[in-house]
């Protein structure tokens, strides 16, 4: 997690439609009804894969606790809607 949010109070899972944190090659996007983890890391066996592995951990379990936490959980999230918008370039 970027030093800043850690001071601001952490990455809320499911909290907003704006936070972005990179743990070492992942990029960890924060959405309303998910959260999108892309890219790749290794956990190598130093201080540097230590702190990935505890930064994932801390956020893996924030998700659990909001996840846990929802008593109306549908089995499966339905796919976004996508809406086609007319190109303005042509």
């Amino acid at each position: 997690m970027t030093k800043a949010k850690e001071k601001e109070g952490g990455f809320a899972p499911y909290a907003n439609e704006a936070d972005v944190l990179q743990v070492g090659g992942l990029t960890i996007e924060n959405r309303l009804d998910r959260i999108t983890i892309d890219g790749d890391i290794d956990l190598t066996m130093d201080q540097a894969g230590l702190e990935h592995a505890r930064e994932l951990y801390q956020l893996l379990g924030k998700a659990v606790a909001k996840l846990e936490a929802q008593r109306d959980l549908p089995d499966r999230l339905a796919a976004p809607k996508v809406a086609k918008a007319a190109n303005p370039f042509e």
